[in-house]
């Protein structure tokens, strides 16, 4: 039996002075290694679950845990379990890829040695050396990007949360970044990820969750999915369940 990275248990949340909740009642078990794709219109509720699962909204019902330690309970026993790469830059405009890099492998906890090597083996890999040490606000929407993606995970997380990595980026910085996502869960990091880009949630994910309304409508293998509804790809899926539900965008 494959160890269990993520177990939700009866979550609900709404947030302060809402009437009704954005999420109700969900249940949820990713498996270690696996990578699982979030989706549904906006709205649905799939940045609010991720928020919650990475601790930075506290969940009103029910539990959430990485790997056995509670999410918001414990949470210095779970911050280094995940790295959490959000559609809105997380770093330092005025500061370097490198100074960025080591304010946040020290927030992680990292020696001095572990962070000058990671990142320069970072920076190698997103084609970042030459501009190590340029302010990242005068960066393309692409380098920043990568730089997004270099922060969540320079601790080397055991789960990495991915919200639209790729959103407003170059076909190369794309490429760079997923053929990197991809490497990660090779060598065993769990990915949750949420985007609009369907092609890529083929091409990363092996299950997706349906989230409409606040609650997951379908949680399975792709190939099940779309063999289920007998179609051929995510985008006429959507499409069609768009018909019989709500409009996906």
């Amino acid at each position: 039996m494959s160890e269990i990275a993520i177990h939700i248990e009866n979550l609900s949340y709404s947030y302060k002075g809402q009437l009704g909740n954005t999420l109700s009642d969900i249940n949820l078990k990713i498996e270690a290694g696996s990578t699982i794709g979030l989706f549904g219109p906006n709205g649905a509720g799939k940045t609010t679950l991720m928020h919650l699962m990475t601790g930075v909204l506290k969940n009103n019902n029910g539990t959430i845990t990485l790997f056995g330690s509670k999410v918001g309970a414990k949470h210095k026993e779970t911050k280094n379990l995940f790295g959490f790469v959000p559609q809105d830059f997380s770093f330092y405009q005025e500061l370097s890829p490198v100074e960025n890099l080591q304010f946040f492998g020290a927030f992680y906890g990292l020696s001095k040695q572990k962070i000058a090597q990671r990142t320069e083996e970072l920076l190698t890999v997103f084609g970042l050396t030459e501009v190590s040490k340029k302010p990242v606000a005068k960066f393309s929407g692409g380098m920043k990007r990568k730089v997004n993606l270099a922060i969540g995970i320079i601790h080397q997380p055991k789960i990495i949360f991915l919200d639209e990595p790729t959103v407003g980026v170059d076909v190369q910085s794309r490429c760079a970044i997923i053929d990197y996502i991809k490497k990660l869960n090779k060598q065993g990091a769990t990915l949750v990820y949420t985007s609009h880009q369907l092609n890529e949630a083929e091409e990363i994910c092996e299950k997706i969750a349906l989230i409409n309304e606040g609650e997951i409508i379908a949680f399975e293998d792709i190939s099940t999915l779309l063999a289920k509804h007998n179609e051929k790809n995510l985008e006429n899926l959507f499409l069609k369940l768009s018909k019989e539900t709500v409009s996906y965008v």
